[in-house]
């Protein structure tokens, strides 16, 4: 039986592509000493739409992040605001946010971690082990939850999907998923994610203009 021969999808000019992964835990991991940290979880019980959009910025430009800017303040604040949507800012030793935790609880049985990081000077340094720990933590001790899951692509961090496996997490299915660029519709600031070239079809000096 021959190999299937590769093919290659282009992608539509002002366009990006991203294989998504989804990841789930169905077991109650064996409790653990929390990783040392100098954070800790403040729980923002509802923000305003202003103040999730700058910490939401803060921690995801450097991958693009834009889904929830790309709501208008009510839609946002319908998912941010409903009771089965826990969200907790990543506070450091001098309460200035620097990360966030988003578990959404809406379907039966089941939490998924929505948002998880932390900005990027703090990346590196171990700190997502402790907040793992902690979204772990609450996310099993909610009642009648039986599944964790969450998901990472391949425009977030480089180590993201590395970790979440080590966390305990298993891979279950793979999407490509395409969007247009938000660094061409200003969701996201044209210089944002370098490393991530953009193909608009527009010299740089036109889109300059």
């Amino acid at each position: 039986m021959g190999l299937t021969p590769m093919a290659f999808s282009p992608i539509a000019h002002g366009e990006l592509g991203a294989i998504v992964t989804s990841l789930e835990m169905t077991n109650r991991p064996p409790l653990r000493a929390l990783p040392a940290s100098e954070l800790r979880l403040e729980r923002w019980q509802a923000p305003t739409a202003d103040a999730y959009r700058t910490l939401y910025r803060r921690i995801g430009e450097p991958w693009l992040w834009f889904s929830r800017l790309a709501l208008d303040d009510a839609d946002l604040l319908r998912i941010i605001h409903d009771p089965a949507v826990r969200i907790w800012a990543v506070l450091d030793q001098r309460g200035i946010e620097v990360g966030i935790l988003e578990l959404d609880f809406r379907e039966a049985g089941q939490c998924e971690i929505a948002f998880f990081g932390l900005v990027p000077e703090l990346t590196g340094k171990g700190h997502g082990k402790w907040l793992m720990a902690m979204a772990l933590q609450m996310g099993w001790a909610e009642a009648g939850v039986q599944r964790m899951w969450v998901h990472t692509c391949t425009l977030d961090g480089p180590y993201a999907l590395a970790f979440y496996q080590r966390s305990g997490f298993r891979a279950y299915q793979r999407q490509l998923e395409t969007f247009p660029d938000p660094r061409l519709n200003g969701l996201i600031p044209r210089d944002a994610a370098p490393h991530i070239p953009i193909i608009s079809g527009v010299s740089a000096q036109k889109a300059d203009d």
